[in-house]
């Protein structure tokens, strides 16, 4: 893989996972006084009824492309020394609620909002992209829980990723504890805090790994640049 596509894939990973965070940290600001954050969910920011909706939409598919690139153009590149493991990292990243979930997303828009008066959680998947949107998130987020474990796995057979390893298994048990958590506060006053910290966790994991690629990459056009000149 050609060092500059593996090196612009990754610095868009990691710009995709900053604007992803922003994004609907800042699309709060304008839900209408019927929007709780800790307690409503980042869906319902771009669910049909939702003010500017479109703009939360756009800017996750975005992300969403950004985040399959880096997962094919960057990671599986990056782990190919763990063989496999690697390959399987980069597809799972792809295919999760940070890949392909957010690439989708102008097709997961909920029918109506909790905030809007009269809106049940029956309503809000009434249609489809409420529909949609359920199965692809909740899939998304076993997958990128897999995703995890599995790059901890690559890692630790990756020559200068080995202490990423740890970190990333510790990661996956973060993640299990506030799914746990996400699942037993459901339609609680914090359940829409708990999928924030899920998704601001995927992120920054996302946005480490993207880190690391572009250090190793850097560090390794450095040294070529002594051997070029002295040829």
């Amino acid at each position: 893989m050609d060092s500059r596509v593996v090196r612009w894939s990754a610095s868009a990973g990691l710009l995709a996972q900053l604007l992803f965070v922003v994004s609907w940290l800042v699309a709060a600001l304008w839900q209408g006084p019927g929007y709780d954050a800790l307690a409503h969910t980042i869906s319902d920011m771009y669910a049909v009824t939702a003010p500017h909706g479109v703009i939360l939409v756009v800017v996750l598919t975005l992300c969403g492309l950004a985040t399959v690139l880096f997962g094919l153009l960057a990671v599986r590149p990056a782990l190919a020394a763990a063989q496999g493991w690697g390959t399987v990292t980069a597809v799972l990243l792809t295919l999760s609620i940070f890949g392909l979930g957010d690439l989708l997303s102008p097709f997961e828009r909920e029918a109506c909002r909790l905030a809007d008066p009269g809106c049940t959680s029956a309503d809000q998947v009434a249609n489809s992209g409420g529909a949609l949107d359920s199965i692809l998130s909740t899939a998304g987020i076993f997958v990128f829980l897999a995703t995890l474990f599995v790059a901890a796995s690559a890692m630790r057979r990756t020559p200068g990723w080995e202490h990423l390893a740890r970190p990333s298994r510790l990661t996956g048990v973060g993640f299990v504890l506030l799914l746990i958590g996400l699942v037993v506060a459901n339609e609680s006053a914090v359940g829409g805090l708990l999928e924030r910290l899920l998704a601001a966790t995927g992120a920054g994991w996302i946005a480490v790994v993207a880190w690391q690629i572009l250090r190793t990459r850097r560090g390794a056009a450095h040294r070529e640049e002594p051997a070029a000149d002295g040829a």
